[in-house]
């Protein structure tokens, strides 16, 4: 059950500032990853098997650090047709969203310059997909179909080893399904090192995409600087603004369909709606009795969940926007009203039939989003994420001199002198 506070109690401050500040602390970990990182960088693969040997259990030999080729082409067989078909069928429709975001790189002539910039694609980029026991093909497709589309060279994927050494079978044919035949059976923070510095079979890359663990987030900032990072990927988050129309049922199997994922998830439900707000406590008691993973949901609602009661559907929106939350359902009447004054969101689903599971399993949009309230700044996952622009500028003699008087007492009021300078003597040359 959720606690109901309406935002005209003082009380429920202190519940918003919880929303808002959700980052997980990670400080007791972070010790031992600098210590991983640096073992890695120190000793390479001998690193990586020791540490896939303490922290998964699975002893390696140097040469199954890579995952075979034999090994990809027999998962195609191993997987059931079923699933197959939705992997194939989400691969498609991803990749039908993501076509939409290329760019292209454009030029201006003007006054005797020409202008423009130059879109590339990355070169080498990492893809680290959370593994073990579980299995993420979604997130195989959602990192690395991007990443194709924007044209980039080389994709190596890394993943941890189940208990028996073997990579999930799904896992492989989805990478296989992308066009990747580089993988790696390595996992945690010791992967993050391995493609951030390099190692005799890993190699270095230009950036990793990809969730993970506590250890994996720690890495993924430590390494920052000497590699890109899309993300430092939080908990997950899902915050629902309803009218009173709105099914008291179907807004009770969201919040529970986000909070499953951790006890450190956020699920909310923002209405001017009293009765609302009880029908859907009343589900949650009535449903969560038949989840399996009951005991983490109790733990999150109880944590990270509230109920808040606003004026009106305006307040509720100015109060969304401030939370910044990665899932925003909207199921009001006329939600086509509300789209345009949204401002702060990762994901935003419209309606009664638009909950979150169906971008996390390849509706098309990304699933990849901001989190921790950074929807304030930042995008979700797309094929922009895998590319470089490069500015050009060419100016021919006359397009020099319409700019020299304006570039020239520029630098001089900036004490460039040099700058200046590099400016005359081009003007003399102009002017004979």
């Amino acid at each position: 059950m959720l606690r109901i506070l309406s935002t005209n109690d003082p009380a429920s401050e202190n519940v918003i500032a919880r929303l808002i500040d959700r980052a997980s602390d990670e400080r007791a970990v972070e010790p031992r990853v600098r210590e991983i990182l640096e073992a890695v960088r120190e000793k390479g693969d001998g690193a990586l098997l020791a540490f896939t040997k303490e922290f998964d259990g699975v002893t390696l030999l140097p040469d199954e650090l890579k995952v075979a080729e034999r090994e990809i082409e027999a998962a195609a067989e191993a997987v059931d047709p079923t699933a197959k078909a939705a992997i194939a069928a989400a691969k498609a429709r991803i990749e039908a969203f993501h076509r939409h975001e290329i760019r292209q790189s454009w030029h201006v002539q003007q006054d005797g310059t020409t202008f423009g910039q130059l879109v590339r694609p990355l070169e080498v980029v990492g893809v680290y997909v959370p593994g073990g026991e579980a299995s993420y093909p979604s997130t195989v497709l959602m990192n690395a179909v991007p990443a194709v589309l924007a044209g980039v060279e080389r994709i190596p994927m890394i993943t941890p080893p189940k208990k028996d050494g073997r990579v999930d079978p799904t896992v492989l044919f989805a990478a296989a399904l992308c066009g990747i035949n580089e993988i790696y059976r390595v996992g945690g923070a010791q992967a993050i090192a391995a493609l951030a510095y390099g190692t005799a079979t890993v190699p270095k890359v230009d950036k990793i995409v990809g969730p993970g663990s506590a250890y994996v987030n720690v890495a993924k900032r430590l390494v920052f600087g000497d590699v890109a990072i899309d993300s430092l990927a939080g908990p997950s988050e899902i915050v629902v603004l309803a009218d009173g129309d709105a099914s008291p049922a179907t807004i009770a199997a969201d919040l529970l369909s986000q909070a499953e994922h951790d006890a450190l998830a956020t699920a909310c439900l923002v209405t001017p709606s009293q009765s609302l707000a009880e029908a859907v406590n009343a589900e949650i008691d009535r449903q969560i009795a038949d989840l399996k993973r009951k005991d983490v949901i109790a733990a999150c609602l109880e944590g990270r969940g509230a109920i808040l009661i606003v004026d009106d559907l305006e307040e509720g929106i100015a109060l969304i926007n401030r939370i910044a939350p990665e899932h925003l359902e909207v199921m009001v009447d006329y939600w086509l009203d509300v789209l345009p004054r949204l401002r702060n969101a990762g994901m935003i689903l419209l309606g009664e039939y638009s909950p979150v599971p169906l971008c996390d399993y390849g509706a098309g949009p990304n699933h990849v989003l901001p989190t921790s309230g950074t929807a304030r700044f930042a995008s979700p996952l797309g094929v922009a994420d895998f590319t470089k622009r490069m500015n050009y500028l060419h100016a021919t003699r006359e397009g020099f001199g319409a700019l020299a008087d304006q570039v020239e007492t520029l630098a001089e009021h900036e004490g460039f002198t040099a700058h200046a300078a590099a400016v005359r003597i081009r003007r003399g040359a102009n002017d004979g």
